[in-house]
């Protein structure tokens, strides 16, 4: 589990921290054993592994960014070596692994497993690459942590649910269908989402769910409802869009027509739209743009052993299980619900108008004031 020591109130901005920096680039740091790190010039390779592609915004936005943003950093010379491991913990070891033995400069992994993937992490510590957990903190040596700050995350969603039932909480029955028991992350949302939800509800059933996938948090919540009754649960938190998806599902198939609040993560496209026509009450919009760019800028500095520059990017300290103080940058996340669709997904250019407000949810679009 992830313990965090906050070193600002805010994170930090990823634009305005790349116009400072720009300023520094030849300043060369030192690396962990105190030695002058030996500065490599734009020609660096960086490995990039992600966990699974049924979540939409690895293929549609974490990799690719993180691509283009590598080869702007080093004029057109670094690339990027990527491998997607399906949700396969060994898969990803071996990628992993085989990553090294092919001497990238620095290593990008999202952990399908967080315990699991350290023995590489190790491996690849003892061949002096530098490996930088991606919005999942892995296990094992690892020498950074880009990620949104997953506490609010989770915060933000417990406050939601507690905004829509207002003075009605006082012992409501709150079903939480949590996120998978190998993703660290999941841990923190739901830690950060009890910060609000204790003492003001009533958890009456709570359900982790393998893998993040929607056919079983399909089933917790359908558990859910022929143990308590579908008419006597007042909210669902859902800790991301996908499993909110398979949880509305079923409420849908009890009968329910007047659906209670149901949170999400992440502002996939079908969960705005479903944000859109009421049948969720809000996702957590995460700037995915800001967190891939952190993540690059990271992976090239440390591999161009430019350790100012890296520190620099990297404000906060967060710990696993085996290794403290790992620099990190913690982005901050934001509530995506009817009123604030334009000043997040459409603002920021995640998607388009006419993307969310199709044929099927134009008359729904119409009423909250989105045409495309």
């Amino acid at each position: 589990m992830k313990t965090r020591t906050r070193e600002a109130t805010v994170a930090v901005s990823v634009s305005a921290l790349a116009l400072s920096l720009a300023a520094c680039g030849s300043i060369m740091g030192s690396d962990d054993d105190g030695k002058t790190a030996e500065k490599k010039g734009d020609d660096v390779t960086v490995g990039l592994l992600l966990p699974e592609a049924e979540t939409a915004r690895y293929e549609k936005f974490d990799h690719p960014i993180i691509e283009k943003q590598v080869k702007k950093l080093t004029n057109n010379k670094g690339k990027v070596v990527y491998a997607n491991a399906g949700e396969d913990a060994a898969k990803q070891s071996s990628q992993l692994d085989q990553m090294v033995a092919d001497k990238v400069d620095v290593i990008l992994v999202s952990a399908v497993d967080a315990k699991k993937i350290a023995p590489s992490v190790k491996k690849a510590k003892e061949a002096d690459i530098p490996v930088i957990a991606y919005d999942r903190l892995a296990e094992g040596p690892v020498s950074g942590y880009v990620a949104f700050d997953n506490e609010l995350v989770g915060q933000v969603q417990g406050q939601a649910i507690l905004k829509a039932l207002g003075s009605a909480r006082r012992n409501s029955k709150i079903v939480m269908i949590n996120g998978s028991p190998t993703d660290p992350n999941a841990a923190v949302f739901k830690e950060g989402a009890l910060s609000q939800l204790q003492n003001q509800v009533k958890i009456a059933k709570s359900y982790d769910t393998v893998g993040w996938k929607p056919k079983t948090a399909g089933a917790h919540m359908t558990d859910a409802i022929t143990a308590l009754g579908k008419d006597d649960i007042a909210a669902v938190y859902s800790a991301n869009d996908g499993m909110a998806g398979g949880a509305i599902k079923a409420l849908k198939a009890a009968g329910l027509t007047d659906l209670p609040p149901v949170t999400g993560q992440d502002a996939e496209l079908s969960a705005v739209q479903r944000v859109v026509t009421g049948e969720q009450y809000m996702s957590v919009y995460k700037p995915y743009p800001e967190e891939a760019v952190g993540a690059a800028q990271m992976a090239v500095r440390i591999a161009q052993g430019r350790m100012v520059e890296y520190d620099a990017l990297a404000g906060d300290k967060s710990e696993n299980a085996t290794t403290k103080n790992i620099p990190s940058l913690l982005v901050s996340v934001r509530p995506l619900t009817r009123d604030t669709i334009k000043s997040t997904v459409i603002e920021d250019g995640i998607y388009q108008t006419d993307e969310i407000c199709t044929a099927e949810f134009k008359a729904a679009c119409a009423t909250i004031g989105l045409k495309g």
